[in-house]
């Protein structure tokens, strides 16, 4: 039976599997393979899941679906990494109350960087590069989706809103000129208008994509602002790489005086100070490396840099010898967010400067990884601070973000990991700050009238939203 269990199809053929330990991918990196490990914790978790959902009458993806699931994913884990990483207990994943009372919390949860395609450009090359990943999703979660919309507005205000306890998002979108992208500037920016019409303002804020090593593209983002009003420019410095003789070229870093500095000198002219750029998830490619954070920043001090990913990479050696990050160590050739770290080291960025990492995704890679999350976050939080990490999901990717949530308000850094790398003990006060303290701060929200809000939203609105988008989209591209 353990035969059957290790082979790949197993766990995406033969039964459902929590989002929290599915294969799931995007277009900016390949799932890893299971390894030794995470087949562990899927057969504990498939053992103990079977016998409660039938206790309480349910199937396997309705219960994996709940916030008991949540628990006994966690659960798994932890007897799989044979440590408690995540305060949770086998009673948590039998008693609802139990459950809320371990994962709910009243604090402000702000994601910084969510994604949703819009319906007319779903057979556009930027949309079919992160529309098949969610075929590998357990079917059963899924069942009565339609493909052609599961990664909508509909689904994105389900996903952020209607099943989360996210105060407000961030919409972005993905590299691409605006003819092929998932959603054009303009539609970005009419979402939040529509958002803002029928939900009020303090639910949504955007960024405008610019890509400066485009032909004209810096003098274009004098238009991008006045039209689209963005609260902060995304970058890839990847995008426009090319793959020659196995080695990707023409793409820029922010530091380089042909399009990097240019491009910073003009978003502070057009007064606009929050930058935020993709880097790591890039396969070691030279241009998405973080190396150039520190430069930039030093450069411009009056930027406030937010590095998407955190520079983290999926760790390229998988089965049972798989490799991910541990402890920093200058001298030895940096990889992941070690890289970013190396570069505020070397540019002299001290921990509460104006550099920010970001989780999206991953975190979500990092949930089944619990020791090497424990190396990125007590890394994250020496390099730049408890105040200067931002809570992210890159979600509508990975469904409802809810399970996010509630992983990361579980885990914890144990102290024996503290003891011997130096790492800070990630409390509920800090983990307050990175799930949307920080957040408040960095976009300049109002954090108590964005909480009551968001309290108080009886969420009619999301429907008359999905209808006017959709009615409208193409008048907003």
């Amino acid at each position: 039976m353990y035969e059957e269990k290790c082979r790949p199809d197993y766990w995406t053929t033969s039964l459902p599997v929590p989002s929290l330990l599915a294969r799931l991918a995007n277009d900016e990196y390949r799932a890893p393979a299971y390894c030794k490990r995470d087949l562990l914790a899927l057969d504990v978790l498939q053992r103990s899941a079977t016998a409660i959902a039938r206790r309480l009458d349910q199937n396997l993806a309705e219960y994996y679906s709940s916030r008991l699931g949540t628990a006994a994913s966690l659960c798994a884990i932890n007897a799989a990494a044979g440590n408690l990483f995540y305060r949770v207990n086998a009673s948590t994943s039998v008693d609802k109350d139990e459950a809320n009372q371990c994962f709910h919390r009243n604090d402000l949860v702000i994601d910084v960087q969510t994604h949703f395609v819009a319906n007319h450009r779903t057979g556009l090359a930027g949309a079919k590069g992160v529309h098949h990943f969610i075929r590998q999703i357990a079917p059963d979660l899924f069942s009565g989706l339609n493909l052609e919309t599961d990664l909508s507005i509909g689904e994105y205000l389900r996903c952020i809103f209607l099943e989360s306890e996210t105060s407000l998002a961030v919409l972005t979108s993905a590299p691409g000129a605006e003819d092929i992208n998932i959603l054009s500037n303009t539609e970005i920016a009419g979402t939040r208008e529509l958002i803002d019409r029928l939900a009020g303002t303090g639910r949504l804020l955007h960024h405008a994509i610019t890509h400066p090593n485009m032909p004209g593209e810096l003098d274009r983002m004098s238009e991008i602002v006045d039209r689209c009003r963005p609260n902060g420019f995304k970058v890839y410095t990847l995008y426009g790489s090319t793959q020659d003789g196995g080695e990707l070229r023409n793409g820029w870093m922010l530091d380089d005086e042909e399009f990097g500095m240019p491009f910073l000198r003009r978003a502070q002219e057009l007064g606009v100070n929050i930058i935020c750029a993709h880097k790591g998830l890039s396969q070691l490619a030279p241009t998405g490396s973080p190396r150039d954070i520190g430069p930039a920043a030093a450069a411009f001090p009056d930027l406030k840099f937010l590095v998407y990913h955190s520079g983290y990479e999926v760790p390229q050696a998988y089965g049972e010898h798989e490799i991910g990050e541990g402890q920093f160590r200058e001298g030895i050739e940096q990889r992941g967010t070690d890289r970013l770290i190396k570069s505020l080291h070397d540019a002299g960025i001290k921990p509460g400067s104006n550099v920010y990492a970001e989780l999206g995704s991953t975190w979500y890679i990092l949930i089944k990884r619990p020791e090497e999350a424990v190396h990125v976050l007590g890394k994250l939080l020496l390099a730049l601070g408890e105040d200067n990490i931002l809570w992210g999901t890159d979600s509508v990717w990975y469904g409802s973000t809810q399970p996010l949530i509630d992983a990361f308000r579980a885990f914890q850094i144990p102290e024996e990991y503290q003891e011997r790398y130096g790492y800070p003990a990630l409390t509920d006060s800090v983990k307050a700050k990175i799930l949307g303290l920080n957040a408040a701060r960095v976009y300049g929200v109002n954090q108590g009238l964005t909480l009551e809000r968001a309290r108080n939203d009886d969420l009619a609105w999301i429907k008359q939203a999905v209808a006017d988008f959709d009615q409208n989209c193409n008048g907003l591209g």
